[in-house]
């Protein structure tokens, strides 16, 4: 039998993780394209309904690709007398506003999805998240600013905050950024509209979200 040393085992983690790098970083510049021909991606299916929410965060977004212009020039100044460390940084600069742009980009492009048997929930190009409609035990609006990690919770948070938690009766997997299977049962997000999807969402879920029925009084 043939044993795995330490060494290959760091260089599969090490491949694994260049390899989620790269695929990250063509999702956002493809994201940038779709942004720029108006082609959310994900929502083609019959019936599917978007719901955005890069709105929470876009004024956060605009400030900090604002302060990656600023440094870009400050350093393009500051640097011009010193040919090659100025074209260093003037590239790493300029795809560091790229990656910000395409931040945004992703998140505009890649809303959440509603369609009659499955919610999908995404954050920017790092979370996709399948939730059949049928695993869904309760959903209520409740903003949190504040969150922790913890065993079987995901926090989709935009702004450092989420508006929407749902309960899970079963647990539902999904991939991590570096490629591993995580299973959850309680999900926080964020909608720019959550009234409306929730709405949206006890249609298809009545059963579990209809208050107790109140106890009969006795005879």
């Amino acid at each position: 039998m043939r044993t795995i040393g330490t060494g290959e085992r760091g260089g599969g983690g090490a491949y694994r993780v260049a390899r989620s790098l790269v695929r990250h970083e063509l999702l956002l510049l493809a994201s940038l394209l779709r942004w720029v021909a108006r082609r959310p991606h994900g929502v083609g299916e019959e019936g599917a309904r978007a719901y955005g929410y890069a709105r929470g965060q876009g004024a956060m977004m605009f400030g900090f690709g604002f302060v990656c212009v600023v440094e870009t020039v400050t350093m393009s100044v500051l640097l011009r007398g010193f040919p090659l460390a100025h074209s260093v940084f003037l590239v790493l600069d300029l795809y560091t506003v790229l990656i910000v742009a395409g931040l945004h980009a992703a998140s505009v492009t890649r809303p959440h999805v509603l369609t009659g048997t499955t919610l999908r929930l995404r954050r920017f190009a790092t979370v996709d998240l399948r939730v059949p409609l049928g695993a869904i035990a309760s959903v209520r609006r409740e903003l949190r600013t504040t969150h922790e990690k913890r065993d079987g919770e995901l926090n989709m948070e935009i702004g450092s905050q989420t508006t929407v938690t749902m309960e899970l009766a079963e647990p539902v997997a999904y991939l991590t950024f570096f490629g591993r299977r995580r299973e959850v049962r309680l999900v926080r997000f964020h909608a720019d509209e959550s009234d409306q999807l929730m709405r949206e969402i006890r249609k298809f879920t009545p059963q579990r979200n209809a208050p107790s029925p109140l106890p009969a009084r006795p005879a």
